[in-house]
């Protein structure tokens, strides 16, 4: 009687204890979802969802310079928040999740080609730069007379157009990133199918800011007979505030150097395209710290 006692008590004691341990792994297990993704969706993804509508807005917008550098420094805000989204431990724990792996390589794949593709801008940027340089040094020096600025010219719609064929190989590769990306979270966990909504979405609209820096570069596509009379449209004052709003100054210059009329009409829009590439550069040169440093913390979370 007194061991049935002993060993009903034992079983008692066992059983509480076991009880104990359930619960505290249970309310442990709450508890890390709490902390990495609570049931209210946290404030950062508000702040990417904003960003997200102000570079929705922004596409129709005017393609000058202004609103260009206004692109590239929004882009580049919305990506430090994606890469304070990144540090959250829920996005760490989708992004490091097996079923998960595939979605995971193609952010970083993709995170590699904005790269390449931030590149290959602020490559543009530089030669044309260095082409205006070389082209406004002839023209305050009036070296070689009129046969040494047709050269010079000459130069510098070689090299602009050396910059077009890059940025229109940059274009199909962005188009075929589009493409490729396709793949969608099969989880039905509603945080895992949150955090790749959003980074899609981050996706898409950062191909679409690349594009429009890319276009404005490379300057509006127009048929050669057509060059004389847009030259004479540059090289007169610009009549309306609309046109002054979408204004390239890129496509200016090329426009204007294809019918030379004046080299000081040539070196005023000269040195407009030279303040314009130093804006853009600015900004390239952040956006492209800043896909470095989201590349970064992504390679950290799929490295652990």
């Amino acid at each position: 009687m007194q061991k049935e006692r002993t060993h009903q008590f034992q079983l008692y004691i066992i059983n509480k204890v076991f009880y104990h341990l359930r619960n505290h792994k249970q309310e442990m297990a709450y508890h890390t979802r709490s902390n990495s993704f609570p049931s209210r969706p946290h404030p950062l993804f508000q702040e990417v969802d904003e960003h997200l509508c102000r570079l929705r807005s922004s596409e129709a917008t005017s393609t000058s310079s202004s609103s260009i550098r206004k692109k590239l420094n929004g882009l580049q805000d919305m990506l430090d928040c994606v890469d304070m989204l990144l540090q959250l431990q829920g996005t760490q724990q989708v992004l490091a999740q097996e079923q998960q792996q595939k979605w995971a390589n193609e952010l970083l794949d993709g995170s590699l080609w904005f790269l390449d593709i931030c590149s290959t801008a602020k490559d543009a940027i530089s030669q044309t730069k260095e082409s205006i340089q070389d082209l406004q040094s002839i023209i305050r020096r009036k070296r070689g007379g009129e046969t040494g600025l047709t050269s010079e010219v000459r130069k510098y719609l070689s090299s602009r157009k050396m910059v077009k064929k890059s940025i229109h190989k940059a274009m199909g590769n962005l188009k075929g990133m589009e493409n490729k990306s396709t793949f969608s979270s099969a989880s039905k966990d509603q945080e895992t199918i949150a955090i790749v909504s959003k980074l899609r979405d981050v996706e898409a609209i950062t191909l679409r800011v690349f594009e429009s820096v890319l276009s404005f570069i490379s300057g509006p596509k127009s048929k050669p007979s057509s060059w004389s009379f847009v030259s004479k449209i540059v090289q007169s004052k610009r009549i309306a505030c609309d046109e002054e709003a979408n204004v390239n100054e890129f496509a200016e210059v090329d426009a204007a150097l294809k019918s030379l009329k004046s080299a000081e009409n040539a070196q005023n829009q000269l040195n407009d395209l030279e303040s314009c590439i130093q804006d853009q550069e600015e900004g390239l040169e952040c956006l492209f710290r800043q896909l470095i440093k989201t590349r970064v913390s992504l390679l950290n979370i799929l490295s652990h």
